[in-house]
């Protein structure tokens, strides 16, 4: 009889999986060219930071999502590099709050979403590494952050609350009377009970809302690879457009 994993443990085991992930697209990337890895945010990335530590000589440098994840790094030794500095990462290795079966995700409970969908985007490859919790048929059972600049909270509220949503405004763990700030210096609206059937298109509408900075739906820079552990190990998976 198979032994049930708590949490803890099913996240380790998806961070030591992507280490090995990783580490076999080092071996054929080319010699030439200074492997920089892009790294996210939350308690699976942590623990894949942790787990590639040992590793670190391999690359030229790492960009981090957030400040915390950064101190975490430089805490390992590794190089920190900027995005700004970027043009290209071979593979970014960050966490989802749910991810459906075509592998478009829900990722902002750590309030990092803007910093990680920018080094998406400069990454050939998005591995998402999760527990089979954060499974999903259809997003929106966990609430959506929406980063927006402080001046535009109401305004924006009142757009989402149009769709039927349910608005939140996120305030600091453990005291309330504060508002949570993003590492940007700015505000995160949580937006509860959606139901997000496309969500590209919601994605990009949201988007739309003037002092918007940025929404927690990655559609239109989806995982291009998802591994995902469960009490019986790990499983692979490929999106294809």
């Amino acid at each position: 009889m198979v032994k049930p994993m708590n949490q803890d443990e099913l996240k380790a085991l998806v961070a030591q999986e992507a280490v090995k992930e990783v580490l076999n697209m080092v071996k054929s990337h080319p010699k030439n060219i200074p492997f920089v890895i892009g790294i996210g945010t939350g308690s699976t990335a942590n623990l894949f930071i942790d787990a590639l530590a040992p590793h670190r000589e391999l690359f030229a440098g790492a960009v981090s999502s957030s400040e915390a994840s950064a101190a975490r790094l430089e805490k390992h030794g590794f190089v920190l590099m900027q995005a700004n500095d970027i043009e290209f990462l071979p593979v970014y290795v960050d966490g989802a709050d749910e991810i459906d079966p075509q592998g478009n995700m829900l990722k902002g409970g750590g309030g990092a979403l803007t910093r990680e969908k920018i080094i998406a985007q400069l990454a050939k490859t998005f591995i998402c590494i999760c527990d089979d919790t954060k499974a999903v048929k259809t997003l929106g059972a966990f609430p959506l952050p929406v980063e927006v600049i402080p001046l535009a909270y109401q305004q924006v509220s009142r757009e989402l609350t149009a769709l039927g949503a349910r608005i939140t405004l996120r305030v600091q763990k453990g005291d309330t009377q504060k508002t949570f700030m993003t590492d940007n210096a700015a505000w995160i609206i949580d937006v509860h009970g959606l139901r997000i059937d496309k969500p590209a298109e919601l994605e990009s509408w949201i988007n739309q809302i003037p002092g918007v900075i940025c929404n927690g739906i990655f559609a239109r820079r989806k995982a291009d690879i998802l591994l995902m552990s469960n009490s019986l190990g790990v499983t692979h998976q490929e999106f294809k457009d």
